[in-house]
């Protein structure tokens, strides 16, 4: 059987209990609020633990029955067909709890920021990148999540030379996550007379959306330009087109938002700029603990090709994990569990591999 960390258990379950007690005796509440939050996080760990140790409990009196010479044959047998089945629910529950007691990504119920951009293939890059996010768009759908276009450049033909947008709801970045780096497609273009297959591909960049605790930027860190296009005066004198370009002098990260209201652009732009140095921050502290092994499906370089998607054979190839599906179809309207999944579980036997290495 898996050994699992007792003590880990004991202190998730007594924080668990102090929580209970604490809510049932009616706190201010903001603090309600807090401990509500953190008993959302632990209530399915500390039910599994739980469940857990009563099946553990049964097997010790199963054990000791059979271990008990004046236990009748009767009950014997009935105890040896307990056996069997309680030793393959603690089996279950202890690969469960393997998995729940991993250490958690503090990000993953952040909401995310998503940004595509065409890369090589011009307009089909472009029609491409808008195909990437319709996907994610209805992907969202299906779990509840809302999307927000931030800013776009759309493409001559369509589609988007570069899109972002903000996707909010519960645990988008846990699933969103291991979408970064380079997707390719292979397809006829519309404008392709003699039917051969291009390949263009698109970038995607799935960041954590910081907010102000997470990252400080100092206003003498970053510089902000504004410019206001000359508008027609009269009723459009506050709507005309305007940008603001803001630089984090620092990291050289630069962010420009171009929509209506300036007061917005500004706001966006910091939202935006927050994220990037949120993403940075992160990526250099697992680039710190530690170089040959990665926390992250893939290197999580944005320059790495992740995944194919090849119309002409139906077929979804996600090189990290070496899965190959053919339903392109249904993926590129939305259903991304099937492919979320497997990336999660790969993650998810890293960190096992890597915390029994550690231990």
């Amino acid at each position: 059987m898996t050994e699992l960390p007792r003590d880990r258990m004991d202190q998730v379950l007594k924080r668990f209990e102090l929580i209970e007690t604490q809510m049932a005796a009616g706190p201010e509440p903001d603090v309600y609020v807090k401990l509500a939050s953190e008993y959302a996080e632990l209530q399915e760990v500390a039910a599994k633990i739980r469940e857990l140790r009563q099946a553990e409990a049964e097997l010790s009196d199963l054990e000791t029955m059979l271990a008990d010479p004046s236990t009748d044959r009767e009950m014997r047998e009935l105890a040896e067909a307990d056996l069997g089945d309680v030793e393959e629910r603690i089996d279950a529950l202890q690969a469960e709890m393997q998995i729940l007691l991993l250490p958690k990504d503090e990000a993953d119920e952040k909401n995310a920021i998503l940004e595509i951009r065409a890369g090589t293939g011009g307009d089909e890059a472009a029609l491409f990148a808008g195909d990437l996010f319709r996907m994610y768009e209805r992907y969202a759908s299906e779990k509840s999540w809302r999307v927000e276009v931030v800013s776009a450049s759309e493409g001559e033909a369509g589609g988007y030379k570069e899109i972002i947008a903000t996707v909010s709801g519960r645990g988008v970045f846990s699933r969103l996550k291991f979408e970064s780096g380079v997707h390719r497609v292979q397809r006829v273009p519309a404008t392709e007379a003699q039917g051969r297959i291009h390949t263009s591909a698109a970038t995607v960049a799935v960041l954590p959306e910081a907010e102000e605790i997470d990252v400080e930027i100092r206003n003498e860190d970053i510089r902000i330009d504004t410019m206001r296009a000359s508008g027609a005066g009269g009723q459009h004198v506050n709507t005309t087109d305007s940008a603001v370009r803001i630089t984090h002098i620092p990291s050289g990260i630069v962010v420009v938002q171009a929509e209506k209201s300036q007061h917005q652009n500004r706001a966006r732009a910091m939202q935006i700029l927050r994220a990037r140095l949120f993403d940075a921050q992160r990526s250099k502290a697992a680039d710190e603990r530690s170089e040959a092994r990665r926390l992250q499906v893939g290197s999580g370089d944005r320059s790495e090709r992740i995944r194919t998607y090849n119309f002409p054979q139906g077929r979804l190839t996600d090189h990290r994990i070496n899965l190959t599906l053919y339903k392109l179809d249904r993926i590129i309207e939305g259903d991304l569990d099937e492919v979320v999944d497997a990336l999660i579980s790969d993650h998810q036997a890293k960190l096992l591999a890597e915390t029994g290495a550690d231990g």
